[in-house]
């Protein structure tokens, strides 16, 4: 009795199975130039992908790092405005970003020109650049994100500064830049009032970064906030 009921489950499953596969292919005969269309432009795009990428993207970086060696150049030596701007023979970061933005080089030149605005006083221009860089370099966000800062604190917006400092710090954390980064916040906090979050930059400081520069002297700011804390 069970064999014959398990048998005509197995045929029942079967039936069902070859139903499923007769509407399948009913579906794709009737959708046959549908479906053909779809898998033509799936084709297309890909190709277009990476004919884009070979023929179009990969010259124009190459060109882009071209150019960017004597910007970076004059950038080395603290020529900032020629760094900039270019001469007559050569174009600057300005120029680079604006001809080459889809590009790595023209990435990279966001952060450099950023910079350079941030060493000649034009702290507006050096934060609408430094925001629009983007790297998969956690040393080089984290440069970025303290610049940033640096620029918020001169036009005297210390909480923004403060933010972008401890943003900058949580970027791949060490002994060199890491407590530097927090010290900077540490001080924006107190600037702010703010001595609880000042006092836990500081801690950080000596707990976890303890060999760094920064830690010799990190026990004066925690005494400092500590006073300040009511």
């Amino acid at each position: 009795m069970s064999k014959n009921k398990n048998d005509q489950v197995s045929e029942d499953n079967f039936e069902n199975l070859e139903q499923a596969l007769s509407k399948t292919e009913q579906y794709i005969e009737k959708n046959q130039k549908k479906l053909t269309s779809i898998a033509i432009v799936i084709v297309l795009i890909t190709l277009g992908f990476f004919a884009y990428q070979k023929y179009y993207k990969a010259p124009l970086n190459e060109r882009a790092q071209n150019q960017l060696f004597q910007a970076q150049r004059y950038f080395e030596i603290d020529s900032f405005n020629l760094a900039l701007n270019g001469d007559e023979n050569y174009p600057g970061f300005i120029d680079i970003v604006d001809e080459f933005s889809s590009t790595t080089a023209g990435n990279i030149s966001e952060y450099y020109a950023g910079v350079s605005y941030l060493r000649i006083g034009e702290f507006q221009n050096a934060i609408d650049y430094l925001e629009r860089f983007s790297s998969d370099d956690f040393l080089l966000s984290a440069l970025a994100k303290a610049a940033i800062g640096d620029a918020y604190m001169e036009l005297g917006k210390t909480e923004k500064a403060a933010s972008n400092y401890m943003d900058a710090s949580s970027f791949n954390t060490n002994d060199f830049t890491t407590p530097i980064y927090l010290q900077k916040a540490g001080i924006a906090y107190e600037m702010l009032g703010e001595y609880n979050k000042a006092l836990a930059a500081y801690e950080s400081i000596e707990q976890d970064f303890a060999k760094s520069a920064e830690a010799r002297d990190v026990e004066k700011y925690i005494t400092r906030a500590k006073s300040m804390i009511k």
